[in-house]
């Protein structure tokens, strides 16, 4: 059964031969309605800010939710840039390995084709000195003959 302030305020009591003075039964009642009333109201005033409370608190749990959504999104995201990051860094290994293959081959094979070059030159170097010496020589016969035939 619900009481309320008004309930107590009118309240009404059989009176006996000895009863008690009305008078200070009503004044009694009548703070007691007074305290109730108060207590209704902070009564429904902690109610409401319960509801709010509540209200906040769900909400905060579901942004906290989307937090937590945001966040391993964000990790999993890092973890693919990373891997991503190292299968690129290892392409551009290979590639700066393949190209310094190609740049040694490349060299080595200019030196060998300098070396068949230098040696071609030294050789023809040779022929030349030994015809130009025979050329000499030649000159130098042919000028001995005239010589000793004069």
């Amino acid at each position: 059964m619900d009481l309320t302030p008004l309930d107590v305020r009118y309240q009404e009591f059989p009176t006996g031969l000895r009863g008690y003075q009305k008078e200070a039964v009503r004044s009694y009642l009548a703070r007691v309605a007074e305290v109730m009333e108060g207590l209704i109201q902070e009564n429904e005033g902690l109610k409401e800010r319960l509801r709010a409370l509540e209200e906040e608190v769900a909400r905060l749990k579901e942004a906290e939710g989307e937090l937590k959504r945001a966040v391993v999104a964000a990790e999993r995201i890092a973890r693919e840039l990373k891997a991503q990051a190292e299968r690129e860094a290892e392409l551009i290994k290979k590639e700066a390995l393949a190209a310094k293959d190609q740049v040694l081959r490349e060299a080595a094979e200019e030196l060998k084709r300098l070396k068949g070059e230098v040696e071609r030159i030294r050789q023809e170097k040779a022929l030349f000195a030994a015809q130009f010496k025979a050329l000499l020589q030649g000159y130098l016969d042919s000028l001995r003959h005239l010589e000793g035939g004069s």
